[in-house]
């Protein structure tokens, strides 16, 4: 249902991400939906009432978030909700919610304090923590795209991988594109997936065109490609790439 219709952002996890739960968790206050806290700790739709154990979802991790707050749940989750509680005074933050510079910063007095040192700063929309963290993780995505551009410009497209994977499988093109229940073509498909969004960046929507798939599928399949190609050990060439 929610499928390709929400956007994530990378988070540093010190300091930012309790900041960024807090900030999440109190939206249905902030919004009126509640009008206290007492109402948003038994509010179904909200990931504060299952960190607080009155709602239960097996998909939902509480043991990250409550880990940080101590090593007792009890103690944690009383630790966790004066944490909340905090929050509440501090209305909309456009730190949290802001794009580029202004979220990478830390906020608008922080980058006030920046700007007057003449200091300069990475910013990115899509990513929330300091300018190190920041710096690290554009570094890493531009070194993965150096890299797939230089697999394009060696013919690595994905007609080479659709061969690559039929060889490793002993399929035909035919029957990995076509697909099909069968366990090795599943796995092969599931590998194929995986290489073209890793190593040639493809999107999950234009693997679908390709393999007559939902993305969604192609997202699941690219995941479940990941896990294969380490357990077998394979790689995407003999040569030293």
């Amino acid at each position: 249902m929610f499928q390709n219709r929400y956007k994530s952002i990378l988070c540093e996890e010190d300091p930012y991400l309790l900041e960024l739960v807090r900030y999440i968790h109190l939206n249905p206050l902030r919004a009126g939906i509640v009008d206290e806290i007492k109402a948003l700790n038994i509010y179904p739709y909200c990931g504060h009432s299952i960190i607080m154990g009155n709602v239960i979802h097996g998909f939902h991790n509480i043991d990250y978030v409550l880990n940080l707050f101590g090593e007792k749940i009890a103690q944690a989750r009383r630790h966790y909700l004066e944490f909340v509680k905090k929050g509440i005074s501090q209305g909309r933050r456009p730190d949290l919610t802001g794009g580029g510079l202004v979220r990478s910063a830390g906020g608008w007095a922080a980058l006030r304090t920046i700007r007057k040192g003449e200091s300069r700063m990475k910013g990115d929309e899509r990513i929330l923590g300091q300018g190190d963290f920041v710096d690290s993780v554009l570094q890493a995505a531009q070194e993965n795209l150096d890299r797939k551009y230089m697999l394009r410009s060696r013919g690595y497209d994905f007609q080479w991988l659709v061969e690559r994977v039929t060889g490793l499988f002993g399929l035909t093109s035919k029957e990995l594109l076509t697909g099909g229940k069968q366990r090795k073509t599943v796995m092969a498909r599931s590998v194929l997936c995986y290489w073209a969004t890793r190593e040639l960046g493809m999107s999950a929507v234009a693997i679908s065109k390709r393999l007559n798939i939902a993305a969604s599928t192609a997202s699941e399949s690219a995941a479940r490609g990941l896990r294969i190609v380490e357990e077998q050990g394979f790689k995407l060439s003999d040569e030293v790439i």
